[in-house]
């Protein structure tokens, strides 16, 4: 399994349980509801967000990361996706902008709530953080054919 077949794979996933225009409403709904401090409505949209993602990636997707050598586990970050491992090397996808000085998310906890990421950017997150998984994997398989 390559990284661009893996990477099809999972936006066909995402894709079958909404399209594009659906993640992108329920993105929007839910930081304008952040942004409104509507917490009745956060907390009727955030866990089923957020879980839609997790679960298209622990089931639906899990014979394409078995086939590819990537385990999946539960993530740390509380918007996070999984964490995905291959030969030691995890990375986390999430669904929101990630401050380097603050990567657990803990600030925005005080401030207007999580800058939620489009379809498309978690997409090419969620792609970035593969990429790494792909290249060592490739590098063990080219060193374990020598």
């Amino acid at each position: 399994m390559t990284l661009n077949e893996t990477i099809a794979r999972l936006r066909a996933a995402h894709l079958m349980v909404r399209d594009a225009h659906e993640w992108d409403a329920l993105s929007a709904a839910l930081s304008d509801a952040y942004n409104s401090d509507d917490d009745d409505l956060i907390e009727q949209l955030e866990q089923p967000f957020v879980q839609s993602w997790r679960t298209v990636t622990h089931y639906v997707l899990r014979d394409t990361f078995d086939a590819a050598g990537i385990s999946v586990s539960d993530p740390s970050h509380p918007w996070g996706i999984a964490t995905l491992t291959a030969n030691g090397i995890s990375r986390e996808p999430v669904l929101c902008h990630v401050d380097p000085a603050d990567p657990q998310g803990s600030a925005f906890a005080a401030a207007a709530g999580p800058k939620l990421l489009t379809f498309a950017e978690a997409m090419t997150y969620y792609a970035g953080c593969l990429a790494p998984l792909f290249e060592h994997v490739n590098h063990r398989q080219t060193l374990n054919v020598r």
